[in-house]
């Protein structure tokens, strides 16, 4: 269907940038706006600005296996992968010997990935078969199996982000501004509030006939969620690694735990990073209720805090069990990444069913980046109303709220204390290193 004359999207990350871009190749004739509140692309505080995502079709739904597969294909063949910006490594998944969970979904990856890949994987039923793959890891490594899929890798996310960028300011069909968003404007006077812009927080507004958000963490703030999303912070640090250990690591493939949520994608620059795909640290924070009148309390990110002790120990567990040498080694670097957790681990790329004018493009759940290359095609599916039926269901509005949000299971792969809050952590963590130093 023919799409309204002014498209606002806020947000200039993955979802957004893919957006824009399919956007201005399929509905030209509409003048679409990207409004970003930082003044660079990528956002220093986002989620896409680092080092490396994992690129996979390694999924136990298989409807996510075969979109994975088509960002793979771009990302292999095409520019989106040119320049560093994508490596294939390829991917080791195991699991430990008690957890039947993590076995189970490895299962069911492997024989999804299987049918896309073919012999690229590889099952690995044992400990020493795992070893023969990544035999700079050792005897100590604990774990019982798993398999190897060499058709995936991983991204230079910053740099991804950037080559997005680029691309539509060579075209230059979208107009960047640079604004923090307050709240979404509507007009109530129909039978439904219809959205007509923003509201940035200098005051100003960006008027729209269709507003796309695409504001990944900080969505829950701009439209009410709860027992939709919510925003988690995840744990990621980094250690500084000798020549000789770079080298004996950096063409490995990348290791993910689905037991433990720990995944370790191999080094570059001499830096080793190691995170955690967990339940995650939660942020409360009270806000007006978007659209209506009163207040609510929602997990929003805290910019620039560093990993609590929680999550640096559970590093070092994880390295303890995967790479012992490191597992005492000092972290140089720690930083919260926040993700837009759904209960299910789906997307949420949708019309808002209350408000006109007002699409959704978020719900990431720790696992949207790797679609960069093509999600916005799929987003722009939705808004014509043309995106293929198994997708559709999958990313509608979530009809009913999960009543606990502590209940958010994910797509199963997650890992970690469930009801976690930063601030909590942080005050452990201050509190135990006040005492290590009596």
């Amino acid at each position: 269907m023919a799409l309204p004359p002014r498209i606002l999207i806020v947000g200039g990350g993955v979802f957004g940038l893919s957006t824009a871009l399919s956007l201005s190749k399929r509905h030209p004739e509409s003048k679409v706006t990207v409004v970003e509140s930082s003044p660079t692309i990528p956002n220093p505080h986002g989620s896409s600005v680092d080092t490396s995502r994992i690129v996979r079709a390694d999924y136990a739904n298989a409807a996510y296996s075969k979109l994975a597969a088509a960002a793979i294909h771009r990302w292999r063949s095409t520019d989106w992968g040119r320049d560093g910006r994508y490596t294939q490594n390829g991917l080791l998944l195991v699991y430990p010997e008690d957890s039947a969970s993590a076995k189970e979904y490895a299962r069911k990856s492997y024989a999804n990935v299987r049918q896309i890949e073919g012999d690229n994987v590889t099952f690995l039923p044992t400990q020493a078969d795992v070893l023969s793959v990544v035999p700079a890891y050792g005897s100590t490594l604990d774990v019982a199996g798993g398999y190897v899929n060499w058709g995936s890798g991983w991204s230079d996310a910053a740099a991804s982000v950037r080559y997005a960028k680029t691309l539509l300011d060579t075209e230059g069909k979208v107009t960047f501004r640079t604004g923090d968003v307050e709240r979404v404007l509507y007009d109530t006077n129909g039978a439904k509030p219809k959205a007509t812009g923003v509201v940035l927080t200098d005051g100003s507004t960006l008027e729209a006939d269709l507003v796309v958000l695409a504001t990944g963490a900080w969505t829950p703030k701009l439209v009410d969620l709860r027992g939709r999303a919510v925003a988690t912070g995840q744990a990621i640090a980094y250690m500084r690694i000798s020549d000789e250990e770079q080298r004996e690591l950096e063409n490995l493939p990348t290791i993910l735990n689905f037991a433990t949520g720990i995944f370790i994608i191999p080094p570059r620059d001499n830096l080793l990073k190691i995170a955690r795909h967990a339940y995650g640290y939660r942020n409360p924070v009270e806000v007006p209720v978007p659209g209506a009148s009163g207040s609510m309390v929602v997990s929003l990110p805290e910019k620039g805090v560093p990993v609590p002790l929680e999550g640096q120990d559970a590093f070092r567990f994880a390295l303890r069990q995967l790479l012992p040498r490191f597992a005492e080694r000092e972290f140089v670097d720690t930083r919260i990444c926040w993700y837009t957790d759904t209960p299910t681990g789906d997307f949420i790329v949708s019309y808002h069913p209350d408000h006109e004018g007002l699409f959704l493009a978020t719900g990431g759940s720790g696992h949207g980046f790797k679609f960069f290359p093509v999600i916005g095609d799929k987003i722009v599916d939705a808004l014509e109303g043309t995106l293929d039926s198994e997708l559709s269901k999958m990313w509608k509005w979530p009809e009913a709220a999960v009543p606990d949000e502590e209940d958010f299971d994910g797509d199963g792969s997650r890992s970690g204390e469930r009801r976690a809050i930063l601030k909590d952590e942080l005050a452990k963590t201050k509190k135990a290193s006040r005492s290590s130093m009596l």
